[in-house]
């Protein structure tokens, strides 16, 4: 069993005690996080307490995170772009289409099945069953690189390293319209849109910061291919930033919602580069992801 230990200091406090755990340990879900407090793994001054209890500064937080249980995920043989690995990470193209772990009406076929038949059980358990040697995601229309972290040690590394916002993370997309000024930065922080809690927004009340950079790489008529770089890592963040300054993805059918004559199935965005600080070897390693074929036909027509 880990034990995670904390003391709160200024400007910490006054916050939810399980928003604040999911803050600091976001490889954690929060919905695993509450069972863990209603289960008394977690002690604030040496008792439980409520998740929604609210911090104080000097309160010294324990939470002793229980072990992974085996997951009852089946392990299948689905084949995987394999980008790059060793004993401690895995890093995958993930192609269109593919959920990255099991949820509600996708317990098969997700990346999570496909590298627990590669890993042959050699997966992080800190994210939970659902969720093993998972560290971060993106969605299931977006392709690209992603990192699965075959241990613990890995996975910690690596999340701290998110929590820094250390990672470094370029996309590439294609937006609607033509945007004028080569490069630009939206800094608006992301949260859940108060008029549809199953879509992200900008929100100055609730959202957390989000900082996106982009360069344009291309010009056409009535589009632009840009390079995303993140320093924030936000549900759907590039989807609403670009959204929010007038150029949403192509194909993009939850923010975007433009008719479009091509046929595509959700944003074209693609996970091109990943780069971080090896958990063992304390090297600097990044992976790049090639287009997948519809995006490079996609360039070629316009």
């Amino acid at each position: 069993m880990e034990q995670f230990t904390y003391q709160i200091g200024l400007g910490e406090d006054d916050e939810r005690l399980d928003k604040w755990i999911s803050s600091v340990l976001p490889h954690l879900s929060r919905s695993y996080i509450q069972k863990c407090i209603k289960s008394d793994a977690l002690f604030v001054n040496g008792k439980p307490q409520k998740a929604s209890y609210r911090l104080r500064v000097d309160d010294e937080i324990v939470f002793h995170i229980p072990e992974a249980a085996e997951p009852d995920i089946t392990a299948e043989n689905i084949p995987l772009s394999v980008l790059y690995e060793d004993a401690d990470v895995l890093i995958v193209n993930k192609p269109k289409g593919m959920v990255v772990h099991p949820a509600p009406g996708h317990y098969s076929g997700t990346l999570v099945n496909a590298v627990m038949f590669h890993c042959k059980g050699q997966l992080s358990g800190i994210g939970g069953v659902m969720r093993p040697g998972i560290v971060h995601r993106i969605d299931r229309d977006t392709t690209g690189s992603l990192i699965i972290c075959k241990n613990d040690q890995a996975h910690n590394c690596l999340a701290a390293q998110l929590k820094e916002h250390s990672i470094t993370r370029r996309y590439r997309a294609i937006v609607h319209g033509v945007i004028r000024s080569d490069q630009g930065t939206v800094d608006a922080p992301v949260g859940r849109d108060p008029k549809d809690r199953k879509r992200m927004a900008v929100n100055e009340i609730n959202g957390k910061s989000a900082v996106t950079h982009y360069e344009v790489l291309q010009r056409f008529q009535d589009y632009t291919y840009i390079e995303c770089r993140l320093e924030t890592g936000r549900t759907h963040q590039i989807r609403v930033h670009m959204t929010s300054i007038g150029h949403p993805l192509l194909g993009d059918e939850v923010y975007g919602n433009r008719k479009t004559s091509y046929h595509l199935e959700g944003q074209t965005l693609h996970a091109m580069t990943i780069g971080f600080v090896h958990p063992s070897t304390g090297e600097y390693l990044e992976v790049t992801a090639p287009l997948p074929e519809y995006f490079e036909h996609l360039l070629h027509i316009l």
